[in-house]
């Protein structure tokens, strides 16, 4: 059986008003996909990102998650389809790692706020899943930053959206962590289906573990596996190469001595 595509965008021009950052970006990601944005220090990595999840209007184009355009989704229909994790620094640090999780849970409350027992049990597992449970009652202001990262991932987790965005995930993480948060993100769209989305400075290891990666170059926008962009000579142009080259046997950049 065919795989659903969970989010696609069309002749996709973003910026802010008149000023364009980035033009026709085309791509389908299906659902059980890791994709990851790369590109160079100001190419439109996070604009893209904020206009996908509608927190700025596209210039032109057009977004689908699953078969409805962005623009016709309310807010709530949104918040089922799509969560996301900004590098912006949460308002909400003196929660506990469990309250905060559980704010995920709004599109499904009535009312008044009542977390039903199926509720609890997506608090439950995004905790299990993300290896959170002993830190479930600590403040979020008392984590550290590897830590934060995966309360917010969780968060996103038991939101139980079909398509999750995240804006540099791995910021000011080590290596190990690195490492760690993109290997969570794998077993997410492997094990539940999601189709995930993130911008990253971390290309080798996009390369390594994503199965599609969009690269915001400023002209074409290449879109694929990694072994078709890597065949297509795409990241050899990517830097200047008297500072850095890509070495297409390894598939990896490295340091032009």
């Amino acid at each position: 059986m065919a795989s659903k595509v969970n989010i696609s965008a069309r002749e996709l021009h973003i910026g802010y008003g008149t000023q364009q950052i980035a033009n026709t970006i085309n791509f389908k990601l299906n659902e059980g996909q890791l994709c990851g944005v790369v590109g160079i220090n100001g190419i439109g990595k996070s604009t893209l990102l904020r206009t996908m999840c509608n927190l700025q209007p596209a210039l032109k184009g057009e977004i689908k998650i699953k078969d409805k355009s962005l623009d016709n989704l309310t807010s709530l229909e949104q918040s089922k389809q799509l969560s996301v994790v900004l590098t912006e620094s949460i308002a909400s640090k003196n929660l506990t790692v469990s309250e905060l999780i559980a704010l995920s849970r709004q599109p499904y409350t009535n009312w008044i706020g009542s977390l039903t027992e199926k509720d609890k049990e997506f608090i439950q597992n995004s905790l299990d899943i993300f290896e959170l449970n002993n830190l479930k009652k600590q403040k979020c202001y008392e984590l550290s930053d590897g830590q934060l990262q995966r309360v917010l991932i969780a968060r996103a987790m038991a939101q139980d959206t079909a398509v999750i965005l995240l804006d540099e995930p791995t910021t000011h993480l080590d290596l190990y962590h690195k490492v760690q948060i993109l290997k969570l993100l794998k077993q997410l769209v492997k094990e539940h289906q999601k189709t995930i989305l993130f911008t990253t400075h971390e290309i080798n290891l996009a390369i390594q573990l994503c199965d599609k990666i969009l690269l915001l170059d400023g002209k074409n926008n290449p879109f694929g596996s990694p072994s078709e962009l890597i065949e297509k000579k795409y990241f050899e142009t990517l830097f200047p190469s008297e500072t850095v080259i890509f070495d297409t046997k390894t598939g990896s950049f490295k340091v032009n001595k």
